[in-house]
């Protein structure tokens, strides 16, 4: 016997949208958190937490963003290769003046639910360290942050 029949969106009938979002000095985890929602579709209507909803997200001049404090010079980024001794270890600063993208996209990967789903919102997560993207032809939408 069923009662009442829940609306359940179909994620290849929805159109999808793209915002572009400036990170020129914004702080990097309200930021992080506010592209995350964009990702998972929490400001969509129709929001499912088991289907993908969201948006597409270009994030331009990521080579700008800041942090608070004196997370500059003591927050670390690790990565590791697999072998024995193979830990890495880079600060803020370093890894900003190598890679400014890797910062944004870490930072709302965390965000991110993880496992299939999580991965899936984390492709539409576009990030360029300069004021320019080859994403013009979407026509996304700007996204004051």
């Amino acid at each position: 016997m069923q009662t009442k029949d829940s609306y359940l969106p179909s994620p290849s009938k929805q159109q999808k949208t793209w915002y572009v979002v400036d990170a020129k000095d914004k702080i990097l985890g309200r930021l992080a958190s506010e592209v995350s929602k964009i990702l998972m579709g929490k400001n969509e209507k129709v929001f499912t937490p088991f289907l993908d909803c969201g948006n597409y997200v270009i994030i331009i001049n990521a080579d700008q963003i800041r942090v608070t404090g004196q997370k500059a010079t003591q927050k670390l980024y690790r990565r590791h290769s697999g072998r024995p001794g193979g830990m890495k270890t880079e600060t803020f600063d370093q890894l900003q003046t190598r890679i400014p993208e890797r910062i944004l996209e870490k930072a709302v990967k965390g965000m991110l639910p993880k496992g299939p789903l999580g991965r899936d919102m984390y492709r539409k997560l576009k990030v360029y360290s300069g004021p320019s993207h080859p994403h013009e032809v979407q026509n996304p939408v700007s996204l004051d942050i």
